[in-house]
């Protein structure tokens, strides 16, 4: 049988069954090709081996798993522990008992090693003839590595088990051990990198506090523009969920730019008549100062042009924001009752970037989501495991966000005299359209608050400072600039009190 062309189609593409992995790949794995899965113990390759069978099987597509890693009990287990039926896979096990009760059999002279490589070969090819499978997993290419000895005989024995599993138009995947700490898997897995159509890293990450982080990259997919760079994933009930980078938006550029007035004449007129769909607001200021006040403001002023919003919360639980909000007289929970506002709380320790992103963008995508907090940047930077991924990681969020004609409002505590140690400092300013500066000042003996616009992008807005005050009768904004001769303002960072001459 000879091989028939293989020109890489999504739609024809042998899917992963895993929706952000195929997405990544633009469909699957090109079909009658050989790929490798490799990472270390633990990352994920046997249950990405079962979850492409188990796709196959949903295809009408004939599945075959091949071990010498792991028992047939063992991969049952694993089955099971994710709600799949193991009945629905066929397993064959290559066991080491097996292939030295065949070779003490035939009481031959030749090198072990040689021998027993010979019998593994034999033993993969019969059982694919006897199948006939459309998708195969083998676990693992370690086995033939070390009974190869050396990297021309390990590649000798891979060309002949791909052309061999090509012949039969198998699509196969070869799931490889590596240790990341040695870099064992350039010296088990390089030869077989090179024949590979593609090759799939999986990695995890223990970070000084809070869950694994796991993540993979495409190291290599022939014909294929796959999404580059690393993709977070995690493995839950059910199998691996992964999370592709957004990467480049694309080309449709939202010119609309509707405005959503807060409902506080003072404070449209600040910003020239309000915010804008399509936008990022910059809110920043010390804590207590209203950051969140205003967030909340602005929610209820989307519910009431039927708008969905969705708060991500980072600093605090959803019902003190809900509970704060009532207090100041702006009610969210007919919105939240009627779906129009989701709040999340997101605990940094256990959510990786990547999977936030997502969920921020299936927020837009599937719930029609127009308004977005997240509160606040400060939480955001601690789910970071590089610091230095905040900026890029953020700019494809907010372009993603922009480009489907989102509002999103973006939260900052800044260091000030209520805060202990020293933060990080991250300048985003350049992210956004619009900046507001809270702070806090000291008149007649108070700590009061007042707020100002920095910057505004779409139109003109006023530079006057304006109080504005936070209590049980509501949120409002003062009518006339603030700061006459006398006033003392506190620093933002911190420093002492400045009179305002």
């Amino acid at each position: 049988m000879t091989k028939q062309e293989n020109r890489w189609d999504p739609r024809t593409a042998a899917r992963t069954g895993i929706a952000g992995l195929d997405s990544i790949l633009k469909g699957g794995f090109p079909r009658e090709e050989i790929h490798l899965v490799e990472g270390s113990a633990g990352t994920g390759k046997t249950t990405l081996g079962l979850q492409y069978l188990l796709a196959g099987g949903q295809d009408k597509e004939t599945g075959l798993y091949v071990t010498m890693s792991q028992s047939a009990k063992t991969l049952e287990m694993i089955v099971r522990s994710h709600g799949w039926s193991f009945e629905q896979l066929r397993v064959h096990e290559l066991s080491p008992g097996g292939l030295m009760q065949r070779i003490a059999a035939r009481q031959t002279v030749l090198n072990t090693s040689d021998v027993e490589l010979d019998e593994l070969t034999r033993g993969l090819c019969e059982i694919v003839e006897q199948v006939d499978p459309q998708r195969l997993v083998f676990d693992s290419t370690n086995v033939i590595g070390l009974l190869a000895g050396s990297a021309a005989r390990y590649r000798h024995e891979m060309m002949a088990l791909r052309d061999f599993l090509t012949s039969r138009r198998c699509t196969t995947l070869f799931l490889g051990d590596s240790d990341e700490e040695t870099g064992a898997d350039a010296a088990s897995n390089a030869p077989f990198q090179h024949l590979a159509s593609s090759v799939i890293r999986l990695e995890q990450v223990a970070p000084p506090y809070g869950a694994i982080q796991r993540r993979l990259r495409v190291v290599k997919m022939r014909g294929v523009d796959f999404k580059s760079g690393l993709h977070d994933f995690r493995i839950r009930h059910g199998g691996l969920e992964v999370y592709p980078r957004l990467g480049p938006p694309p080309a449709e550029e939202y010119s609309d730019f509707r405005v959503i007035p807060s409902g506080i004449a003072t404070l449209d007129a600040l910003l020239g008549g309000g915010l804008e769909y399509g936008t990022t607001c910059l809110i920043l200021g010390p804590p207590g100062a209203g950051k969140s006040s205003l967030a909340a403001l602005h929610t209820r002023a989307a519910f009431s042009r039927d708008t969905s919003s969705a708060i991500f919360l980072f600093d605090e639980r959803p019902e003190t924001f809900k509970a704060r909000a009532k207090g100041l007289k702006v009610d969210l929970t007919a919105a939240i009752e009627r779906g129009k506002v989701r709040i999340d709380a997101i605990d940094p320790a256990d959510l990786t970037p990547g999977e936030f992103s997502q969920r921020v963008c299936r927020s837009v995508l599937d719930d029609k989501v127009k308004l977005v907090v997240i509160d606040s940047l400060t939480g955001y930077l601690s789910a970071m495991r590089d610091k230095t991924l905040l900026l890029p990681q953020l700019h494809e969020l907010i372009t993603f966000l922009s480009r489907n004609g989102v509002l999103t409002l973006l939260l900052v505590a800044q260091p000030g005299f209520m805060s202990l140690g020293s933060g990080v400092s991250v300048d985003v300013s350049y992210l956004s359209d619009t900046i507001i500066v809270l702070r806090h000042f000291e008149a007649d003996g108070q700590i009061r608050r007042c707020l100002s616009a920095v910057k505004k992008r779409q139109g003109e807005h006023q530079t006057t400072i304006r109080e504005l005050t936070l209590n049980s009768n509501g949120i409002s904004v003062g009518e006339e600039p603030l700061l006459t001769p006398g006033s003392l303002v506190i620093n933002a960072h911190g420093g002492p009190a400045e009179q305002v001459d």
